[in-house]
């Protein structure tokens, strides 16, 4: 028995995630629609991932917290996950104080040096 081979790598989803934009506060009235946005991007889609841009929610709350909550749980119901697009530090620092995990989705610039890297210079070592 055998079969063609595969083209890449198998373990890397090459499709790019759907965004659902969060524009303005959240309201109660708009969770819903927001958690069948969710599950709608999930299924028309192959991706397993869906981003959810929440630059323009403004200062969060709880209502915040409780609408993300609740896409977060559509989305796993719906078999993929959520992933946070340029949080407002408040509203990282809020879901970490409701013990809410987000996965985060990081800009180039803002990537961390490796830990343990120093850079120092041997006295051994030739001027430049």
């Amino acid at each position: 028995m055998s079969s063609a081979p595969r083209h890449g790598l198998p373990h890397v989803d090459a499709t790019t995630p759907p965004v659902l934009v969060l524009p303005g506060p959240v309201t109660k009235d708009d969770v819903p629609r927001l958690c069948e946005a969710v599950r709608t991007r999930l299924q028309d889609t192959t991706a397993h991932v869906v981003v959810c841009d929440v630059q323009d929610l403004g200062p969060p709350g709880l209502t915040t917290v409780d609408a993300l909550a609740r896409m977060q749980l559509a989305a796993r119901r719906a078999g993929g996950r959520l992933r946070l697009r340029a949080p407002d530090p408040a509203l990282r620092a809020l879901l970490a104080l409701v013990a809410l995990p987000f996965e985060v989705e990081r800009q180039p610039e803002q990537r961390e040096p490796p830990l343990r890297v120093e850079e120092a210079v041997e006295s051994r070592d030739p001027p430049l």
